[in-house]
């Protein structure tokens, strides 16, 4: 499945929006992610269109399966390379930074091998 990191960033920070608050609109999305609105309302429509998202009437975005999926992986991959990069003793806010970059490019050999590491570290530390 091929979608562009700026895809993967809107859809997975629509999930921890809707964690948040339950709902999502897209002022939401231009507030985090700090974009002007009209940057944010054409992302929506592309993601509308590509069958990752739908908007209700009153402007609410849900995640349509292949847009939770998406979401979802990404949004799980970077918890898990913020708990790693914190383990080896990066600050909790760089450790969030830097997961958010490498959350698109890892391959998935390394971060096989880092969620194998870290679900170890958890283990012994229970």
């Amino acid at each position: 499945m091929n979608i562009y990191e700026s895809a993967e960033d809107y859809l997975e920070r629509i999930l921890m929006v809707r964690e948040r608050k339950g709902v999502v609109y897209s002022i939401d999305i231009a507030h985090e992610l700090n974009f002007s609105k009209p940057s944010v309302s054409v992302a929506m429509k592309r993601l509308r269109e590509n069958g990752y998202i739908q908007m209700d009437a009153d402007g609410a975005i849900t995640l349509l399966p292949p847009g939770e999926e998406i979401a979802t992986r990404i949004y799980a991959r970077h918890q898990l390379l913020t708990e790693f990069l914190t383990q080896l003793g990066v600050s909790p806010k760089n450790a969030a930074a830097d997961a958010c970059k490498i959350e698109h490019d890892i391959s998935e050999e390394s971060y096989e091998r880092i969620k194998k590491m870290t679900l170890q570290k958890r283990m012994n530390q229970v």
